[in-house]
């Protein structure tokens, strides 16, 4: 039986372990969860009367009075702010993008600028304790801005938002005190791989420090890309090769330091990372194969962004080399993604890989009563007079040969702007051509050719009627 003063509930269960039979009773009791509802009221009024206090309550007065003024100002002066930063045309694109930045927060830089004052001014006249609240609130604040603003500087997205989010964690537990709770929790979820142990701490510590560093990796990247373009004494094929050098040097470096900052001991991933790297060789070869490539291209400098190529039945001028394939822009409009592997291992036209003088060759025919002398002088006149055609070396014709119904010849010039395309030059080159032998009446034949039909009426003779 349950005493007075207590309600019990009672159960009894019963097994078998080891041939022998038991019970067990449990029992809940209600009147230690009834004084802790009852006791905590008492705790909990005590909390709001201290919260309700007339100095807490005058503070959040203050932080009210701060955003309200703080948005009245903001919707003010920020269309003002907007047209002056949009007539500004010198401005670089980098502080442009700063400037557009800050006037997106102008009111919570508004609000923090008036919350100090309040602060300094309240710890002035009373006691430092009764600006606590607006001290945290304008801190708080103050960081969320800071973090919003460098957090633009990186550009991709992805990296970030998580720069952006855990400066702005940090910076929130730094501020109420409660960093190093937040490590200890999160130091005591981990997972233990015999001498190694890892923890959401390092997890964290690692992915925040890695972010850090590939975010200043590629601000040097960029600041390296600029610096680079602007040399003029080494080749494109050669800024694209330091380009890339520099880029993967400098993310690589990130990595490493980044994990060897949090203790992660990189030797013990010798063995798992040599599988890894024999697995992905296998699967990734044709990729591994296509960079080398580029590599190979850029070092030698047998093509070179804007060289004019020839490969298969794709014609054009390089646009990027990328580290896996060349991006070969033709005359339509097209963008072909060629392979690296494709440039090394077949056959590639260099239109302009050590001159950018074309030779081109048009074949025509005369008739036989043409004078060959007049139609060779004829030929090269008119491809002097078509605009790209280069006069020196001068255009030349020769005959080819005696075909079935024409005089054949060749008509060669030359131009520096294969980059403008071939078909049309031959086509002006023809129209030219055209016009000339026209003018001079020269004939150019086309094939004839007599049908016979046999197998008709046989004529009538004196032998019609034998037989």
């Amino acid at each position: 039986m349950c005493a007075d003063t207590r309600l019990c509930l009672t159960w009894a269960t019963t097994g078998t372990a080891r041939g022998t039979r038991g019970t067990g009773r449990y029992a809940l009791e209600f009147d230690t969860i009834i004084d802790a509802i009852y006791g905590s009221v008492p705790r909990a009024q005590n909390a709001l009367a201290e919260f309700a206090q007339p100095w807490r309550l005058y503070q959040l007065g203050i932080l009210a009075l701060a955003f309200l003024i703080a948005h009245v100002v903001s919707r003010l002066i920020e269309p003002r702010l907007e047209a002056r930063i949009r007539a500004m045309e010198s401005v670089p694109r980098p502080r442009m993008r700063l400037f557009v930045t800050i006037l997106r927060r102008l009111r919570p830089i508004i609000f923090v600028a008036l919350s100090w004052i309040a602060v300094f001014a309240l710890r002035a006249t009373t006691w430092p304790s009764r600006s606590y609240l607006v001290a945290l609130v304008a801190s708080l604040v103050l960081a969320w801005v800071l973090v919003g603003v460098s957090g633009r500087l990186i550009r991709n997205r992805a990296l970030r938002t998580v720069v952006t989010w855990g400066a702005w964690t940090f910076a929130t537990l730094a501020i109420l005190g409660q960093l190093g709770t937040a490590a200890d929790a999160l130091d005591a979820a981990a997972l233990s791989f015999g001498e190694v142990r890892i923890s959401l701490l390092v997890v964290l510590k690692g992915a925040i420090t890695v972010a850090l560093l590939f975010a200043g990796a590629g601000l040097l990247a960029n600041a390296a890309h600029r610096r680079i373009v602007g040399i003029e004494d080494i080749t494109p094929a050669s800024k694209v090769l330091a380009d890339k050098g520099i880029r993967l040097f400098l993310y690589g470096a990130a990595v490493v330091v980044g994990l060897q900052s949090v203790g992660f001991d990189l030797t013990s991933l010798t063995v798992l990372s040599g599988a890894i790297g024999l697995g992905i060789g296998f699967g990734l070869q044709k990729v591994v194969s296509n960079l080398i490539s580029g590599v190979i291209l850029l070092l030698d400098k047998s093509i070179k962004p804007g060289d004019v190529i020839s490969l298969g039945e794709t014609f054009g001028w390089i646009s990027e080399l990328g580290a896996r394939y060349v991006a070969v822009v033709t005359r339509d409009g097209r963008e072909y993604l060629i392979p690296n592997e494709d440039l090394i291992t077949g056959q590639v036209v260099n239109w302009s890989h050590s001159s950018d003088l074309v030779r081109l060759d048009l074949f025509f025919g005369v008739a036989y009563a043409s004078d060959p002398h007049k139609v060779r002088r004829l030929a090269r006149e008119a491809a002097a007079k078509v605009r790209r055609v280069v006069p020196e070396p001068a255009p030349v014709c020769h005959i080819t040969g005696f075909g079935d119904s024409s005089i054949d010849f060749v008509l060669r010039f030359w131009i520096r702007d294969p980059v403008g395309g071939i078909t049309n030059v031959r086509g002006d080159v023809f129209l030219a051509l055209w016009d000339a032998l026209k003018a001079e009446g020269v004939e150019i034949p086309f094939p004839r050719r007599d049908v016979t039909i046999l197998g008709g009426p046989q004529p009538a003779g004196p032998h019609a009627a034998e037989g």
